[in-house]
Order: C-alpha cells, then sequence, then structure tokens
C-alpha cells in the first residue's frame, strides 16, 4: 500500500511546489525588470531635465545660440557619453523632427520600427513609455528602450531615448530563479521525508493488523494489536480487532474443549458396550457374524474418539521448540516403522544427509512422520518402496515421504488432510481419516508445513517442512 500511497502524496505535493513556484518566478523576473526600467526613467528624467533648456540647433547659425546654451549641450553630452562609457546603456535626447540633440554613441539614430518606436511616439505624445515586453533568461537578443519627453512651456520639444542591453537583467533573473528552485527542491525534500513519516505513520497499524492477521490464520491464535498508534479511525479498528479474535479464540477454545469432553465423556459408556459385547459373544457360538461385525464397528468408534481427543490436543497445545536433529529423528521413526514394513513385504528405506538440525517440537514432529509413514505403509502394495528423505533448503528442512501406492487425483489432493476425508477408493481401509488433520495441526503450532504432490510415475510425495531459524 505504501508504493501505492506515497506516490500520490509525492505526485500532489509536487504539483503545488509548481503551483506556487512557477508564478513566483514569473513575478521574479517582472520585479526585476520592473526595477530596471524604474531606474531608466529616472535617468531619462535626469537627462530631461538637461535639455530641457537648450532650444538652438548644434548647426543653427542665427545668433540665437548663447554661451550658456553651448555649455547646457557640451554638459548633457559629457552627460550621455560617460553614461554609456559606465553602463554601456545607449541614449541620446532627440529635437522632434527626430534629429538629434545629444547622443551616446555619436550618430546613435531614432528608431524607425519595434518597440522602441512605438516608447518614441509616446513620448512625442507627453506620455512616458509604458512597460516593455518581459525579458526572460533565454532571451539574449531582447532590448529595454524606455522613452521620456522633454517639456518646456507645457510643449513636448525633444524625447530622451534610453537603448539597455539586458545581460545583467537576465543574470539577476536567473539567479533568482536558481534560488526558487533551490528552495523548492529543499521544500520537495522536506515533504518527501514528511510524506514518509505520513505514510509510515497511518500503515504502521496497518502493518501490524496484517501481521495479526496472519498469524491468527496460521493458528497463534493469541496474536492481538496494540491500539495505541495511527489514525482514531485505526485505533477503532484495531480495537474491534482483537475484540474479534477475543471472540473466535472463545469459540475455538469451546469447541475444542466439546470435542475433547466429548471424546473423553463417549469413551467411558463405550467401554462397557464393548464389555457387554464381549461378554454377550461368550453366550453365543464362536464365530457369530453378527457380534464380530458389531465388535469391529465398536473398536473402530473407540479409534475415532481417540484420534478427536488427539486432534483437541494438538491444536490447544502449544509448541516446545527445540534446536532438533531432524535427520536422526527422521531415521529413527524409519527404524521403528521398519518392522511392520517387513511384515508388510515393503521396502522402508532412508536416504538423505545424516545431521541436519531444524526447530521443531521433536514430540510433535515424531508423531507427525509417524503419521505420514504409516498412511504410506498403508496404501502402498507388497513389493513397493516407502522413502524417506531429509535435505536441507537455505532456512529450511525438508522432510519427504514418498511411496508407490496408488496416490490420488488433483481433486483429492485438494481435499488431503481434511478431517475425516477419506478418498471413495480407501473406504475399505482401516482409520478414521483424522491422522494427516492431526498431523497438520501438530506441525502448524511450531511453524511447520506439510504439502501433497504426486509421485511420479504413481504414488504421493508428503513434504514436512520445518524452519532452521530460531522463532
Amino acid at each position: 500500500m505504501r508504493t501505492r500511497l506515497l506516490p500520490l502524496l509525492i505526485v500532489l505535493m509536487a504539483g503545488v511546489l509548481l503551483a506556487l513556484g512557477i508564478p513566483l518566478g514569473v513575478i521574479t523576473a517582472g520585479v526585476e525588470q520592473q526595477r530596471v526600467v524604474v531606474d531608466r526613467i529616472d535617468d531619462a528624467a535626469r537627462f530631461a531635465s538637461l535639455a530641457q533648456f537648450v532650444t538652438a540647433r548644434p548647426d543653427a547659425d542665427d545668433g540665437h545660440k548663447t554661451p550658456e546654451e553651448d555649455e547646457r549641450r557640451a554638459t548633457l553630452r559629457t552627460e550621455l557619453a560617460r553614461y554609456y562609457d559606465l553602463y554601456g546603456i545607449r541614449a541620446g535626447v532627440f529635437y522632434r523632427d527626430r534629429t538629434p540633440m545629444a547622443a551616446a554613441p555619436v550618430g546613435l539614430p531614432v528608431p524607425q520600427d519595434g518597440e522602441a518606436a512605438r516608447a518614441f511616439s509616446e513620448a512625442l505624445a507627453g506620455r512616458r513609455s509604458h512597460d516593455p515586453h518581459q525579458v526572460w533568461p533565454w532571451d539574449d537578443k531582447g532590448r529595454i528602450p524606455v522613452a521620456s519627453p522633454v517639456i518646456r512651456d507645457g510643449d513636448v520639444v525633444a524625447v530622451v531615448m534610453t537603448d539597455s542591453p539586458t545581460g545583467q537583467l537576465r543574470s539577476h533573473v536567473l539567479r533568482g530563479w536558481l534560488l526558487i528552485a533551490a528552495g523548492e527542491c529543499a521544500a520537495m525534500l522536506v515533504a518527501v521525508a514528511a510524506a514518509f513519516r505520513l505514510t509510515g505513520w497511518v500503515l504502521r497499524p496497518i502493518r501490524v493488523l496484517d501481521a495479526a492477521s496472519h498469524d491468527i490464520a496460521t493458528g497463534r491464535m493469541n496474536a492481538r494489536v496494540a491500539a495505541t498508534a495511527g489514525p482514531p479511525e485505526l485505533r477503532r479498528l484495531a480495537r474491534s480487532f482483537n475484540e474479534m479474535a477475543d471472540n473466535v479464540e472463545d469459540v475455538l477454545e469451546q469447541q475444542r474443549a466439546f470435542v475433547a469432553d466429548a471424546s473423553h465423556q463417549l469413551r467411558n459408556p463405550l467401554s462397557a458396550l464393548l464389555l457387554r459385547i464381549e461378554l454377550l459373544a461368550l453366550e453365543l457360538p464362536d464365530g457369530n457374524a453378527e457380534i464380530a461385525s458389531v465388535r469391529t464397528e465398536g473398536k473402530r468408534l473407540a479409534r475415532v474418539l481417540d484420534d478427536l481427543l488427539d486432534l483437541a490436543l494438538a491444536e490447544h497445545t502449544a509448541a516446545d521448540l527445540q534446536l532438533t536433529d531432524v535427520a536422526a529423528l527422521a531415521a529413527e521413526r524409519v527404524d521403528s516403522w521398519r518392522p511392520l514394513a517387513d511384515d508388510k513385504g515393503v521396502g522402508l528405506t532412508y536416504e538423505g544427509q545424516s545431521a541436519v538440525t531444524g526447530w521443531a517440537d521433536p514430540v510433535a514432529l515424531s508423531s507427525a512422520l509417524d503419521a505420514v509413514i504409516d498412511n504410506a505403509l498403508k496404501f502402498t502394495p507388497e513389493g513397493r518402496p516407502v522413502t524417506v528423505g531429509v535435505a536441507p533448503d537455505g532456512e529450511r528442512v525438508h522432510i519427504t515421504v514418498a511411496d508407490r501406492g496408488p496416490g490420488l487425483t488433483d481433486d483429492e489432493l485438494s481435499r488431503v488432510g481434511d478431517r475425516f476425508w477419506r478418498s471413495s477408493r480407501h473406504q475399505n481401509v482401516s482409520g478414521s481419516g483424522l491422522g494427516l488433520s492431526i498431523t497438520r495441526a501438530l506441525l502448524t503450532a511450531g511453524g511447520a508445513t506439510i504439502a501433497y504432490a504426486p509421485h511420479p510415475p504413481h504414488g504421493l510425495k508428503v513434504t514436512v517442512t520445518v524452519p532452521r531459524t530460531a522463532p
């Protein structure tokens, strides 16, 4: 769930940061350009104040020029030249007929088209030029024209024109954008860290719930969840889960107690019934078929009650896990069952390593192996082999019991191990249908598993898997 929730949060936060960062970058570029434009307007106003009293043209020879006027013109030219040399900004003062009063560099023409021409025309109309188009860091050919009217006695007599390069402006804008990008990256890292913490805080109770559910599903009914972390909804869910687990455990405990008590209580009247049958058999002729049939069914019922009691105890008793030599235990069980195998004419052999350790309850594992080996010997015809093997596999140990009996179909393999289930082909074989169920309960309590598979060309292979790591 984290892999689905975390990208969603990151994408949302990235979208928010971009939605804030892009307008901020645009505003930063606009503010930088506005600062430059205001500075150029101030410069143009200063030049206009110097030029407003220069009325005679440089080439006029009509006696109207005065030494004071020549001095003002010279001052204006000196200021424009110094301005151009210092800042690299072209500037000029032009009469209404577009002839130059003073310019730097010398020979600066009046713009004839484009944004500069529009600014000049607005200045002739008595208005300062509007803000020029926005210059972006990648616009290396852009310039900023600014025009200001020279007004004397309420009339526009000349126009001050400045034409600024944009290299420094673009550098400032780019530097501002880099700072914004750095801030966005830092904010994104903080947001990602916060997203990790948030998803961890939200999903930690869910992971705990998942682990507890898995524990209960595998038989550890005492698993519970601490309802102290996470959002209030998940804490309430944890409390509901604990209540449900308590109820389920109580119901299962009542069921186990009922099965155990019923099995135990039925044994006494069944034993009395079998004793009466034996006494009745003494009064009847030897070999009476009905008495033999009743005796057989009574013993079968006693076996079912014993298996039910064993199943209830297996599901209730906690495993006593120990570091066990699984190979030695399996070889010992093979030796114990070999006399019965020899009596049936079945070749029971052990194949595998001599020493492989694993964590298991020795008593439960022995009982499970007894049930599996007994099952294999029961269904293996005379002259066929039954092989028991032990092999390590990383963090697990596999114990395999393979026979050459009739085997099971795919449908039967899906049901093997169910309580009281027996194949329709094996109804005449003695048994209660609880042996493999007891085996599974014994193994599950210790963290082991049991699996069934075909053993080609025919037969059944049962694999008991025991963990090698400490619980």
